[in-house]
């Protein structure tokens, strides 16, 4: 690790970590803080995702549907009128809505092999977004003058790595920028996630192994063919079975590249002082209990 001390982290002239775990737990809330603190850069991964590797994907989909509108069609034909995502931090719905769901395609579903292509589209674009991180670190000083340096990862960076390799290529040249730091939900958290997922589910991107386990479970227990899956229900029925797969592959990048941290002690964090007192006592009780 970078920091190998609560001394090393304390002394530290430039601060630089990297937050992963569930969507849900306070890594963009946290981000935001110490953002809002002015002493802080926020790099975003899904933003990278949404404007730099997939954004001529979300905006040509956007283009295909209206071409499909006799209205829009010839406004577009005769470069009338642009189409474009509006896509920020606070608002990453682009990504998403492009990501899509697999099902029926009058509940608004996509064809699997379809779904396919864009999940393997998106895991390309997260692993590139990922190695530009030293990038940005170099960036956030040199241009803009930022001491410190935030990661703000998407909840699949752990599909793409495998933590048990010491030799794993994502997770080495992330570690040998950032101090990884895993945001730990307990029981509870996961309740209400699975609770806040049911309400609004939403799409979300899986490791394709799993992806193709769980929906051939889902087929086989629900008696459908591909093309009768209610989009919405399979990702519902698919998320809890997502937290439990993603659970263990997060601990072990914490355990051997990084550390963790509650979430719940995460949400106390009100601004950058508090957050530097909770990194160092993460810090000190790892190191006494190596």
């Amino acid at each position: 690790m970078i920091y190998g001390s609560a001394k090393d982290w304390r002394n530290a002239p430039r601060k630089k970590v990297l937050f992963f775990g569930m969507s849900g737990l306070g890594k963009t809330y946290v981000s935001n803080i110490l953002r809002d603190s002015g002493g802080w850069f926020h790099y975003s991964i899904d933003y990278r995702i949404g404007t730099r590797y997939m954004g001529e994907y979300i905006t040509d989909n956007a283009k295909a549907e209206a071409m499909k509108v006799p209205f829009l069609r010839d406004l577009l034909l005769s470069d009338s009128i642009y189409i474009g995502s509006n896509i920020s931090f606070e608002n990453l719905t682009p990504v998403a809505a492009y990501l899509g769901k697999p099902g029926n395609p009058d509940l608004g579903g996509l064809e699997m092999s379809e779904y396919r292509r864009r999940q393997e589209q998106f895991r390309l674009a997260e692993i590139h977004a990922l190695l530009d991180t030293e990038y940005f670190i170099d960036r956030a000083q040199r241009l803009y003058q930022y001491p410190h340096f935030i990661c703000d990862t998407g909840g699949s960076i752990c599909e793409w790595a495998d933590p048990g390799d010491p030799g794993d290529q994502l997770l080495t040249e992330l570690s040998r920028h950032t101090l990884m730091i895993w945001l730990k939900g307990d029981e509870d958290h996961t309740a209400e996630l699975i609770k806040r997922f049911d309400k609004a589910p939403k799409p979300m991107s899986y490791q394709g192994e799993f992806l193709t386990r769980v929906w051939q479970d889902y087929l086989d227990q629900h008696g459908c063919a591909e093309s009768d899956v209610d989009p919405d229900d399979f990702i519902r029925w698919t998320y809890a079975q997502a937290l439990a797969h993603r659970q263990p592959r997060y601990e072990a990048m914490a355990k051997n590249w990084g550390v963790a941290v509650n979430a719940g002690n995460i949400s106390k964090v009100r601004d950058a002082p508090d957050f530097d007192e909770l990194i160092e006592r993460t810090l000190e009780t790892r190191r006494n209990c190596a």
